[in-house]
């Protein structure tokens, strides 16, 4: 596989857009998916299906809206100009800002799932020793949930990496600024350079077999007995 510099520059700015995505997610996700796994509001059900609709909504749809929300007559677009941000559309953080949203289920899903097999008689233990809620959470819970983070980083991480309809409506196709590896390889093939498009495409293939194996082969959860 040779690969020439605008494929090394799409390569890395997935690896950076995927890899800040993930941070994100796993911080504003936790909270998500501990009310999630805890609460008996009625609103649980509304809440669980919104944070699940990116995996069934087309992301052109997904990248449509966010493209109105953030453009200059959009609520999101009033406020990054109110701070002197200018407009989100078309740089590299509104590529972060959708693929937060986009991948958004590929994270709190499994860390809810973590949350929801803890045995809540390890927290109980913890408080009849006078542990606070914070401290039982970072050293009972946390290290309980591990399979889930592992399970929701890999994830973030592989389907940020494969975007390519919200990527494209969000960002659009900007070399070494919102041009990722889906994109690249989108317009390789437009181009009829199937030869460098097989080269990218073969990449992502081995990629992805490689984290999913890693995850099958890591995660205690996924093993069968």
């Amino acid at each position: 596989m040779n690969f020439d510099n605008p494929d090394l520059a799409a390569v890395w700015l997935t690896v950076k857009l995927a890899a800040l995505t993930t941070s994100i997610l796993i911080v504003i996700g936790t909270p998500i998916a501990w009310w999630l796994a805890h609460t008996r509001s009625w609103w649980k059900g509304p809440a669980g299906a919104l944070v699940a609709l990116p995996i069934v909504l087309p992301p052109t749809v997904l990248g449509f809206y966010l493209l109105v929300a953030m453009g200059p007559d959009g609520p999101v677009g009033h406020f990054t100009r109110f701070l002197g941000l200018g407009l989100l559309p078309f740089t590299f953080w509104g590529l972060v800002v959708a693929s937060v949203f986009y991948s958004l289920p590929f994270v709190v899903q499994p860390i809810q799932n973590a949350f929801e097999a803890v045995n809540e008689r390890h927290a109980e233990a913890a408080a009849t020793l006078r542990a606070s809620p914070l401290d039982t959470f970072f050293t009972i819970v946390l290290p309980l949930a591990k399979p889930g983070y592992l399970t929701a980083t890999v994830m973030g991480f592989a389907h940020t990496v494969g975007e390519f309809g919200v990527v494209l409506m969000i960002g659009g196709n900007i070399p070494d600024k919102t041009r990722v590896v889906s994109v690249q390889i989108y317009d390789q093939v437009e181009a009829m350079e199937y030869g460098r498009a097989h080269g990218l495409a073969a990449g992502m293939v081995i990629f992805s077999f490689l984290v999913l194996l890693g995850l099958y082969t890591l995660n205690p959860t996924g093993r069968r007995k």
